[in-house]
């Protein structure tokens, strides 16, 4: 992507849109993305810092003006420096406090953030509220703040601080009931509550003079401050070290195929007047995700019946039973699933049946009784004996006649060969010799060879459905593993979450707050609750969509099992 685009715009109407061109960017993201963004005021040097993120000198606009420079959200997508096969995703804001932006409700979305964003889609009893306003603190990303042009000495008390604890000194809240130290706390309140994570970085000024100041876009970096070069670069390096992958709820990692929908769904449901929840936008990508999978899947098959279509005409019927049943499975994957093992299954007894019933007539053929004059109608009444006794067996299933005309298919050659000779025999009976005894071994020699090599792709086939079988568990347990991982990581963020609540109540205590000292006990309890409800849990994502992917994950190997034994067919039609 070698520049930035618009993603999020204001359109003529003033309600916020999603810009085309930038969701088809992300669509065709199939990596784990990493999201950052940038939030303040305008003219604050937002966008020099994302350019550094991403490696440029230019790229996000900058201003030199009063004039906020950057209007809605740019995006730009570049690899991640650091994460080999992910993508960096950088958001570039709007600066807030432009004088050309007479709507202000953006600024209430930053201080009242439990008002706009909901965990779940049922509407909640208090204590509910209160329970999913402390689960904000496990799907937040991490808060940095940036400090620019910083001039004074790093010290509390007389003693040297780092730039973490200069954050939390001006997060500390002020002791009292009054409406004013109520208004001074809320901002300081909700950032520790809402994320758990923090960082800070003191930036010096980047340059000496107003002139440099203005044009930082095109000065090299032996003209800035080095100073301001070094904190750049450990801002940067943090960034690409610290910032995690993008999961949705359940620890489901996000790609940019993902996010593009997931960016939808939160737009329009804001300009709508409605509050997003994340469970809502989790079950409408898995059904997103749903439809994309059908889709491919029958591009798959479609690809498969294509290869196929020339082979036979004879399969003609064939091809157009599968056409629909691969169609339905499109549909009703469940049903073509069940309709599938059903006649799998009588295949399966149905072609034991006849190896049952044929072994007499398979050790005759073998020892050559049919090998003589009237051997062809003691063949055809053995032959005949067998359909009879088959047809008598009951519960043979839907494959009953399909399997028995393949069997007499298979025959025809054996029957062919067995007729020309006793034809042979019964002109030639009385005139028989040493050379017509030595072709009719020869003949006999080739039919035992014929059935030799059938027999031989016969195993061939079945060892090509072992080793399918083994694929399809493989996939399976592959699909396991990466579930439980799911699962590991969600009891993580509980971990994290209530180790970020404890160290908060432990300040608290320390610094006299004991009313926010049990809230903070109270959140601490819901979340180990929590945790121990979801201990035995599997995740949104695999009780959405795995039900889906198994029986899509058993229709691939199906098809190529299909389309291997086409191949061996017409190859064994040509010899």
């Amino acid at each position: 992507m070698p520049a930035p685009v618009c993603l999020i715009e204001n359109d003529e109407n003033g309600r916020l849109c999603v810009r085309k061109e930038a969701k088809d960017i992300l669509d065709e993201i199939n990596e784990p993305v990493v999201v950052v963004s940038v939030v303040g005021l305008y003219r604050t040097g937002k966008s020099y810092l994302m350019n550094h993120l991403a490696g440029q000198q230019s790229g996000f606009a900058l201003g030199s003006t009063i004039e906020s420079k950057t209007k809605g959200i740019w995006m730009w997508c570049v690899p991640h420096p650091n994460k080999e096969g992910h993508t960096l995703v950088l958001l570039d804001t709007e600066g807030l406090g432009d004088v050309a932006k007479v709507n202000i409700n953006g600024c209430v979305y930053v201080v009242e953030l439990a008002e706009h964003i909901k965990i779940r889609s049922t509407e909640a009893a208090d204590d509910e509220e209160e329970e999913e306003d402390s689960e904000f603190v496990r799907f937040f990303p991490s808060f940095i703040w940036v400090v620019r042009d910083f001039t004074l000495d790093l010290e509390i008390d007389g003693k040297k601080v780092t730039d973490d604890d200069y954050l939390e000194f001006a997060l500390n809240l002020r002791k009292g009931v009054s409406k004013k130290i109520r208004d001074y706390n809320l901002p300081g309140e909700c950032i520790k509550r809402y994320f758990p994570s923090r960082k800070c970085f003191v930036f010096p000024f980047p340059a000496n003079s107003h002139q440099d100041m203005t044009r930082l876009e095109i000065l090299q970096d032996q003209d800035l401050a080095q100073q301001f070069l070094e904190v750049t670069g450990h801002f940067c390096d943090y960034m690409f070290v610290n910032s995690d992958v993008k999961r949705l709820k359940g620890g489901h990692i996000v790609t940019g195929r993902l996010l593009g929908p997931l960016v939808e769904i939160y737009v329009d449901t804001i300009s709508s007047g409605e509050v997003p929840c994340l469970d809502n936008a989790v079950v409408v990508l898995a059904n997103l995700e749903n439809q994309t999978a059908v889709q491919e899947a029958l591009k798959v098959y479609q690809g498969g019946m294509e290869e196929v279509r020339h082979i036979l005409t004879e399969f003609s019927c064939f091809l157009c039973e599968h056409q629909t049943l691969y169609t339905a499975e499109a549909v009703s994957m469940c049903y073509t699933d069940l309709l599938e093992e059903n006649k799998m299954a009588s295949e399966r007894k149905c072609r034991d049946l006849l190896k049952n019933l044929s072994s007499d007539m398979s050790k005759r053929l073998q020892d050559g009784e049919y090998s003589q004059s009237g051997g062809y109608e003691l063949y055809c009444r053995d032959r005949d004996a067998i359909v009879e006794q088959y047809r008598r067996e009951p519960n043979k299933g839907i494959r009953a006649e399909a399997v028995l005309e393949e069997f007499l298919k298979e025959r025809e050659p054996e029957a062919n060969s067995i007729l020309c000779m006793d034809n042979k025999l019964t002109e030639n009976e009385k005139q028989m010799n040493s050379k017509f005894i030595l072709e009719e071994k020869e003949n006999a020699a080739l039919l035992k060879q014929k059935l030799k090599e059938e027999e031989e792709k016969r195993i061939e086939s079945e060892k090509m459905m072992e080793t399918e079988k083994v694929r399809h568990e493989d996939r399976v347990k592959q699909m396991q593993e990466s579930f439980n991982k799911e699962k590991e990581q969600q009891q993580q963020e509980m971990d994290r979450a209530i180790e970020s609540k404890l160290k908060e109540r432990e300040e608290m205590l320390k610094k006299g707050f004991k009313d926010e000292a049990y809230n903070l006990k109270e959140e601490i309890k819901k979340l180990k609750d929590e945790k121990e409800r979801s201990h035995g849990g599997g995740g949104i994502f695999k009780d959405y969509v795995m039900p889906f992917l198994c029986p899509l994950v058993e229709t691939v190997p199906n098809l190529l099992m299909q389309r291997s034994m086409m191949k061996s067919l017409k190859k064994g039609l040509k010899c």
